[in-house]
């Protein structure tokens, strides 16, 4: 009888452990209505709820899509004791349609990918913005693909590929904090290589930040690669995000943040918007002042 309690014990930290997490969520619907008023709406939810708002994201090439970024304060609080690329944790992003269609990341999934070993010791916050946000904006089935919670803190597409902590990730070096984040600030109001701000996480007693990059190119924008790879109902995964840590700025490098935005998509679907991972970093390296 021992032997079976303790046999069952292990598989039950191994089903733990194999949890398949979808990365995005579906919510209620709200009204249909014109982009502003779904905005708001949304918007409204996540601030009853104790979220901050950070920013809007209409992207251009998709007048019936939109995102709404905001963040969690307790999180917020894990995220600056943890410092350096925590910070891309920061953002919510909600997904939404002007028929009222909802959906927003799943925290368990994003923050197991971007928290890494610390996500334990940040579990408990998890845990809160994940019930918040279902009774603020509802908790339907989990889609865009799934991935383990063991692979999560590791993962990359394919062996080979790049991960979290990739060297590729880094796009400038600056003489300060200050430095670094007023080029990036700078050159998204000036709207280099199509770009704009969506939105801004400054934690200077860290000296880190994150911020939310519209990449608007009709060459080869957010509207132009969700098109083309037919993921418009995963629009919660942007806007990508651009981080300071201390003097460098970095962003991942996308076949690591592509492919866990989108898990489910296979090569064939990828290879449609191969030439993205370095079109994405050019642009961001340009946003971020690098040589």
């Amino acid at each position: 009888m021992l032997r079976r309690w303790l046999l069952a014990g292990l598989l039950g930290l191994h089903s733990l452990a194999a949890w398949a997490i979808a990365p995005y969520i579906a919510g209620d619907r709200v009204a249909a209505g014109e982009w502003p008023v779904v905005a708001a709406e949304v918007e409204k939810k996540l601030s009853a709820a104790g979220f901050q708002v950070l920013g809007r994201y209409a992207p251009r090439g998709l007048p019936t899509y939109g995102v709404v970024v905001a963040t969690d304060p307790g999180m917020l609080d894990r995220i600056r004791e943890f410092g350096g690329m925590a910070v891309a944790a920061a953002p919510i992003r909600v997904g939404f349609t002007t028929d009222g269609a909802v959906s927003y990341t799943n925290p368990d999934y994003w923050y197991r990918a971007f928290l890494r070993t610390r996500f334990a010791q940040a579990e408990t916050a998890a845990r809160a913005v994940q019930s918040r946000l279902a009774q603020a904006l509802g908790a339907g089935p989990g889609f865009g693909g799934d991935e383990t919670a063991a692979d999560l803190p590791r993962y990359r597409y394919l062996v080979g590929m790049e991960r979290f902590d990739d060297k590729k990730n880094l796009l400038a070096k600056h003489a300060s904090f200050e430095a670094a984040l007023k080029t990036v600030e700078d050159n998204l109001a000036r709207g280099l290589a199509g770009t704009s701000k969506v939105y801004e996480v400054v934690l200077p007693e860290r000296k880190i930040a994150v911020i939310g990059v519209a990449m608007n190119s009709p060459a080869n924008g957010d509207a132009v690669m969700l098109n083309k790879i037919g993921a418009q109902d995963r629009i919660a995964g942007y806007p990508y995000e651009i981080c300071v840590l201390d003097r460098e700025v970095h962003a991942f490098y996308a076949r690591y943040r592509l492919a866990l935005a989108f898990p489910d998509l296979g090569m064939g679907t990828f290879m449609r918007i191969v030439y993205a991972p370095e079109e994405i970093r050019t642009t961001l390296k340009t946003v971020a002042g690098g040589s």
